[in-house]
């Protein structure tokens, strides 16, 4: 299994900014030292390239982003100060995402221990998302023949507007989000299929409206390529999430994910999404049990 990663996890934030971003260096580290990777598994992938970017993103929104011409009011809305690290991150986090796609179309399964801007828009960021890595590689792989009906799983406990209005009227991509009714954004977009869960829905009702969801998913698309949001957030001591799952009920999540995309002969691309843990351990921690999960199913 090729894991992607890269080292442009930290830049600049202002005092007080909650994003945790130092989760992505924890994660890698910990994979490494507790035997789950080797380091010959881990690869870095290219930034995603202004043409690539341009397969969903306005010219001008990505020359904004690329040259630091963004109005302060587009960086209120993205979350993040402009800075050149910002944007390399940026680019480096779609570009892993589309690495992961090409190697999970040949081997089964990737995954890119970073992703999942899915609040992103063709014209816009938002929600701390700049680019979306998720639109922009299922562009790419049908570009490049690897895979022209996509499915987008998003369990993120957030809906991922920006992929459900980028996709909104496009057939060859089916997108199925389970996400908080009540959560970020105000504003829902309409997915090709929408779970919305009431707060505090716990364990058993968010595992039940996950199977029903994708048995119904599954039946709608032919995917050829399945992409994976597996959201941290959705945890009980999530700082932003408000489902309240256990770390078991995150487990049984991705279980029944890589279970039943393998059993429909889907490859799929995993991306680690959103995790906003009081104790940061805990969101690394359920990242580290989607990497394990995802390397023993494939």
């Amino acid at each position: 299994m090729q894991v992607y990663y890269h080292d442009t996890y930290t830049f600049p934030l202002p005092d007080g900014h909650r994003f945790p971003i130092e989760k992505y260096a924890l994660l890698r580290m910990h994979l490494l030292s507790k035997g789950i990777l080797l380091p010959d598994e881990l690869y870095v992938a290219e930034p995603a390239s202004r043409e690539q970017l341009l397969r969903v993103h306005t010219a001008g929104y990505v020359d904004r982003v690329l040259n630091g011409d963004l109005s302060q009011k587009e960086l209120r809305r993205i979350g993040f100060p402009w800075s050149q690290q910002m944007v390399e991150r940026a680019r480096r986090s779609v570009g892993s995402t589309i690495a992961a796609c090409r190697s999970a179309s040949k081997d089964g399964i990737a995954v890119n221990l970073a992703g999942g801007t899915h609040h992103a828009y063709p014209d816009h960021g938002e929600g701390y998302c700049v680019f979306n890595d998720v639109a922009v590689a299922a562009r790419q792989m049908q570009a490049e023949g690897c895979a022209q009906q996509i499915l987008i799983l998003d369990c993120d406990v957030h809906q991922g507007n920006g992929s459900a209005a980028i996709f909104a009227s496009d057939q060859s991509v089916f997108t199925f989000d389970i996400h908080g009714a009540k959560n970020f954004p105000f504003h829902k977009e309409i997915s090709d299929l929408d779970i919305a869960l009431l707060d505090a829905s716990g364990d058993e009702m968010y595992l039940d409206a996950l199977q029903d969801g994708l048995n119904r998913a599954l039946d709608c698309t032919h995917a050829e390529l399945a992409i994976f949001l597996a959201g941290a957030d959705p945890f009980s001591e999530d700082r932003l999430g408000r489902l309240s799952l256990s770390k078991y009920g995150l487990a049984e999540r991705d279980r029944m994910v890589f279970a039943r995309l393998r059993r429909a002969g889907i490859p799929v691309a995993v991306v680690m999404a959103g995790g906003y843990g009081k104790n940061i351990q805990d969101t690394v921690d359920i990242h580290i049990q989607t990497v394990k999960l995802a390397k023993s199913f494939f």
